[in-house]
């Protein structure tokens, strides 16, 4: 039932990933939306929600696929995608699912379900769309599972090998409060584009990356910025722009890290006390053991950027202050482990690693919080229980899973087999939008016998499902948010009526657990509301452990942001393990940072070795492909919404080009090709073809084509593999290959493609509109 709040007023503060948000409703109708008073710099994604989500594109009913209702798992007839769907009672669709189940478990065990659950789903703590169907799931005797995820999987599978646990780089990183009062230069590989950090995981109170960036440039503090794109970096830092070439980052690194050798600039006595293995990457570096010299003249060809300014930032760099910050866009190219580890060994040549403005940083500008604020303490979440089921797959090869069942594979040191999965379910994710090569996922999709969705919106994801669900958004229930690292909990009140029929989904898989006889399990007796009272008194708890006084949940859900205190605001990162590497080991097998890993390199991965390498792609400005195809396609995150959620909304239409993605293009390719701004345009390439819309700009380096993530995927005629995607989604460009065998990350930033102005008449956007049969 709607709370008293509901009835009586038409204003609510909510939790978003993209800030907190003041919503006034009238009628049950949304009709204004706000970023919270307190935020300085509000996100604009706030303006999607009006008219999205009561809009064309809502699940509002259960729906089935035409041939799979007709013939159930065997469903030949029209291929997913193509299939148009038909509403159903949920009383129809929870026994298709249940009768599913029981078949699938039955006959080949639970090692045949997929728990697809991936992406940011809902801000709030409890009604999580990952946990809820994990929870099912594992009452359900579990399920095959994915490990990682699309953002920074080399970084998670790589760092802990030799400094450290990712997420501790990104929960402990320098605060840039440190850096205003002691950095002098902030070397920047890949921007700190402000746009990603306008989004946090789990929701924020306020955004403070702008300011907190803008106060060291007024402290004096210079960037620069490698990026084939100005605008990664603040226009207010006036950031020396380096317009490398994509794909080159790793040998400019080298460049730099050969200056500070062969000049004595670097710190022998750090490299000594507090590193292992410098001795085996320096012989590599100077050629001993392969004849180049990794030096600026050597990185300046590989990169286009001018030996000499190689040298003098190095120079610059070891005389000042520096920081090096690395984006995790990096690591989504082939050999995506070998920037990552470059930024280690390059800090540690610097020697100030651990130091007040000083030493690296890798995820800068990916999430709002990362180097902002930190959680003085854990919030509550929904306890998803234990998986019965081993069997996992690198979250990046879900299509290699489905076409390629009982194959083996390697990653991380191990030998792995896929399993043969006959049921895939996903809630709280778009597939169409993570993943790459799409035509390749397309036949991948067509192989389970079953796909199950519960969704919000008609996506691509789920019209190419057999049995969609219809569930509430997180206006549509009540919830608590708070984000992975803000220093706030912000009130999730119920703001709208469920739209349609749609359900919570934890009363959907209560429902489901009846029917398959563990209920009692799934909820242990409580209904959602009781559970949010559960969590909330484990809040109270925690709160008052940190001498905080909370009210009770209907005060909580009712009233305004509660802020706590940054525990750390002046964090420097392993400023811990400097000031005593003995008591303060890092995790890694010698303790120290390892510049050679000596078990990396017992794996015997040509595509990972010992040390940073320099590892030529295959697709890029430097290969051979490079003579058949214009342009190196790099498919950034967009200002306009969080990846691809929220793309029917206004603020995000607002943005296309004659309805496509706009696509960002150098005036002096532009003017090679006949385009002009506003054009539509085609790329291609072996994979796929994607319409988009020209926009001509000198924030692109030449050769260079930055085509925004996160359209919806409509193709010309759906079903069909190959066929011409109409609104610019480039995942039908991005190949499928991974960054190594160690972490089997993507690689989706290694692409080439050409380009060419549109000249028939452009074919009409369907990407919003419902499957359901009329």
């Amino acid at each position: 039932m709607p709370s008293e709040k509901t009835k009586q007023s038409s204003q609510f503060i909510t939790a978003n990933h993209w800030g907190a948000s003041v919503i006034e409703t009238s009628n049950d109708k949304i009709t204004t939306v706000k970023g919270h008073p307190n935020d300085n710099d509000p996100s604009k994604i706030n303006n999607n929600l009006i008219g999205v989500v009561d809009g064309k594109t809502r699940i509002r009913s259960p729906a089935v696929r035409k041939s799979y209702l007709e013939n159930g798992y065997q469903s030949g007839g029209s291929p997913r995608g193509e299939d148009p769907f038909v509403e159903v009672s949920w009383e129809v669709a929870l026994e298709l699912i249940t009768k599913e189940m029981y078949r699938v478990r039955d006959n080949y065990g639970n090692e045949a379900i997929f728990g697809g659950s991936y992406g940011w789903s809902s801000a709030g703590r409890f009604h999580h769309a990952q946990s809820q169907l994990k929870r099912f799931l594992n009452c359900s005797g579990g399920f095959v599972r994915s490990e990682g995820n699309y953002s920074y999987n080399a970084a998670l599978t790589l760092l802990p090998y030799i400094v450290g646990n990712f997420r501790d780089h990104v929960k402990q990183a320098t605060r840039w409060s440190s850096i205003a009062k002691h950095g002098e230069i902030v070397v920047m590989f890949g921007g700190i584009p402000v746009r990603n950090g306008q989004v946090g995981g789990g929701g924020l109170s306020r955004h403070r990356l702008r300011d907190d960036l803008i106060s060291c440039k007024e402290a004096g503090v210079d960037f620069v910025n490698f990026s084939p794109l100005k605008t990664d970096s603040l226009a207010e830092l006036d950031a020396q722009w380096i317009a490398a070439k994509p794909g080159s980052d790793t040998a400019i690194m080298m460049g730099i890290a050969h200056t500070l050798l062969d000049e004595g600039l670097h710190d022998q006595a750090f490299l000594d006390q507090y590193t292992t293995g410098f001795d085996r990457f320096k012989a590599y570096l100077m050629g001993d053991k392969d004849g180049i010299v990794k030096d600026a003249c050597w990185a300046s060809e590989l990169s286009g950027v001018p030996a000499d300014t190689i040298q003098n930032l190095s120079r610059r760099m070891a005389k000042s202050s520096t920081i090096i910050c690395t984006a995790v866009g990096l690591q989504r190219a082939e050999y995506g482990e070998q920037p990552l580890w470059m930024t280690v060994t390059l800090a540690a040549i610097l020697g100030q690693i651990g130091t007040p403005g000083g030493g690296y940083g890798i995820g800068y500008g990916g999430d709002a919080s990362i180097g902002t604020t930190d959680r003085p303490m854990r919030w509550p979440s929904f306890p998803q229980g234990k998986n019965p089921v081993d069997t996992f797959i690198p979250v990046a090869t879900i299509t290699d899973m489905l076409l390629k069942p009982n194959t083996q594979y390697e990653y991380n040191g191990q030998t792995l087999t896929y399993p043969e999965i006959r049921l895939v379910w996903w809630a709280g994710g778009n597939p169409f939008h993570h993943h790459q090569d799409l035509n390749q996922l397309l036949k991948a999709f067509q192989q389970p016998e079953t796909i199950i969705v519960n969704e919000i919106y008609w996506t691509a994801t789920a019209k190419h499902a057999d049995i969609v669900l219809p569930a509430t958004s997180t206006l549509e229930r009540e919830d608590i948010g708070a984000g992975t690292q803000d220093t706030s909990i912000i009130p999730m009140p119920r703001v709208l009526s469920p739209i349609g029929e749609a359900r919570d989904e934890y009363d959907i898989f209560t429902a489901l657990s009846e029917k398959l006889g563990f209920k009692e399990q799934f909820t242990e007796g409580r209904t959602s509301r009781q559970w949010l009272e559960k969590m909330w008194l484990q809040m109270q708890d925690t709160a008052s452990q940190f001498d905080y006084t909370l009210p009770n949940l209907n005060s909580f859900l009712s009233g305004d942001i509660i802020e706590f205190h940054d525990p750390a605001p002046e964090h420097v990162f392993l400023s811990e393990f400097r000031s005593d590497p003995i008591n303060n080991a890092l995790p890694t097998p010698s303790g120290k940072i390892e510049i050679y890993s000596e078990k990396i390199a017992s794996f015997n991965y040509q595509d990972c070795p010992g040390h940073a390498t320099w590892l030529k792609p295959k697709e890029w400005l430097g290969s051979e492909k490079s003579n058949q195809y214009q342009f190196h396609l790099i498919s950034g995150q967009p200002k306009t919404r969080l990846h691809s959620q929220l793309d029917p909304g206004e603020y995000s239409r607002s943005k296309k080009v004659q309805g496509r993605e706009p696509a960002l293009i150098n005036p002096i390719d532009a003017e090679k090709l006949g385009i002009k701004d506003g054009d539509i345009i085609k790329l291609h390439n072996q994979r796929g073809t994607c319409l988009a819309g020209a926009v001509v700009t000198n924030d692109v380096r030449e050769q260079v084509i930055f085509l925004w993530t996160g359209a919806w995927y409509d193709p010309e005629h759906p079903g069909k593999v190959g066929s011409l995607d109409k609104h610019g989604n480039p995942n039908v460009l991005t190949h499928d290959g991974r960054t190594s065998r160690l972490s089997q990350g993507t690689a989706a930033h290694s692409t080439l493609v050409n380009v060419e102005r549109f000249t028939e008449v452009a074919p009409s956007i369907t990407a919003f509109d419902s499957p359901v049969a009329n």
